[in-house]
């Protein structure tokens, strides 16, 4: 597996600052957005140019997203050994995830367009798919690739999706993940929402005000056990479930319907019991729908509820890579035996009493379920489970 986010561009820096309690959130520096500024966001601490360095990436056309894509793919795919040749099989699939893709460039593209240029080298990267389309040529991928925009579950999606290739015989090994980058795009659109925190967020507090957009990228390398006897096993995809409740373009409804029906699912196909579940990674954004809805879905499911935390206290709201990022700090908690706090919690939500994890802690976490809700209610719950 491979990641990279505001609070380190390996899955080494990213264990170090969960367990440190490290948040990456904070004040933009020379960022194109009249709010950069004004509000906290949560960016990786390399610049453009210095990944296209790193990553040996001259086309002008390349965004940001591609770049974080890259990045986690290339520690993955080195964490797993993974040869050229291997990467070129017929029977290696690569699912992306992203929400905002080539959007981060959508300035350069409509100044080219009001100056008539000809062809501007932004047109192809403005695709949805191009963030993963350009990946297939450069790594040389032959096998079935797919893109995925589910909003803000669409690399938990991407997960699910490979799993099921593989399920099927559809794939041998599947290189799942996404990325996405900050843009003044999405910028503009959440606070047009009015769901940007004029603070660090405060995931399941009273007093949350809202979310901080953050930017990353994680992909995971999946095939079946068999296939990799004697390699290094992390943990295994246990159970997973999509659910859309379509109660609200951009809201769960207050009972949290969704989730509760994603989690519900997850269990099932892990064949689980509620009381199974040793840990939650929690959706929580920070925003006074998603988490009061979250805690209802989870008191409804679990009798008592087990230990939960929300890690974009640490990396903010990553949107399509979030599922994946955190798909990567689940199976960290599993392999270390640990969880990983929510940072800044002062005051339960008094219509639920749910206090999250606020400390590194140890803990046996055989099962870890992750959370990941997007607009438009398309929820999904991953279940990752110890091999050992």
């Amino acid at each position: 597996m491979g990641v990279i986010s505001a609070i380190g561009n390996t899955v080494a820096e990213n264990h170090s600052a969960l367990i440190n309690g490290s948040c990456g959130i904070g004040q933009l520096q020379d960022f194109p957005s009249k709010y950069a500024g004004e509000l906290p966001f949560a960016a990786v601490k390399l610049s453009t140019e210095k990944l296209k360095q790193i990553l040996g990436v001259t086309d002008p056309s390349v965004t940001r997203t591609t770049l974080l894509a890259m990045a986690a793919f290339t520690e993955a795919i080195q964490d797993a050994a993974l040869a050229a040749a291997t990467l070129s099989s017929l029977g290696t699939a690569l699912i992306g995830a992203s929400t905002v893709g080539g959007m981060c460039l959508a300035d350069e593209l409509y100044r080219d367009a009001n100056e008539s240029y000809k062809e501007s080298p932004y047109l192809s990267s403005y695709d949805c798919a191009s963030v993963f389309l350009y990946m297939q040529k450069h790594y040389q991928l032959r096998g079935l690739i797919n893109t995925i925009n589910t909003a803000c579950s669409s690399s938990a999606n991407a997960i699910m999706y490979g799993a099921r290739l593989i399920q099927n015989g559809l794939a041998i090994k599947a290189i799942v993940g996404g990325a996405d980058s900050l843009s003044k795009f999405t910028i503009n659109g959440f606070h047009a929402l009015h769901i940007l925190s004029p603070e660090i967020c405060t995931p399941f507090d009273e007093n949350r005000q809202g979310l901080n957009l953050g930017e990353g990228a994680a992909f995971l390398v999946l095939e079946k056990a068999e296939d990799a006897a004697g390699k290094k096993i992390y943990a295994e995809v246990k159970g997973y479930c999509n659910t859309t409740d379509a109660f609200h373009p951009s809201s769960l409804s207050d009972n949290g319907d969704g989730p509760y029906l994603a989690m519900q699912g997850a269990l099932a196909s892990a064949k689980l019991h509620a009381a199974d579940i040793d840990f939650i990674n929690a959706h929580g954004t920070g925003t006074e729908n998603n988490d009061l809805a979250e805690s209802r879905a989870m008191q409804r499911i679990f009798d008592h509820v087990p230990p939960f935390s929300s890690t974009k206290s640490f990396t903010g709201h990553t949107l399509g890579a979030a599922g994946a990022i955190e798909a990567v700090y689940s199976i960290l908690n599993i392999i270390n035996g640990e969880t990983h706090p929510t940072l800044h919690f002062n005051n339960t939500i008094p219509d639920t009493g749910l206090t999250p994890v606020t400390t590194h802690q140890s803990i046996k976490a055989k099962h870890v379920m992750s959370n990941s809700f997007g607009f438009g209610g398309n929820c999904s719950s991953l279940i990752f489970s110890s091999v050992s």
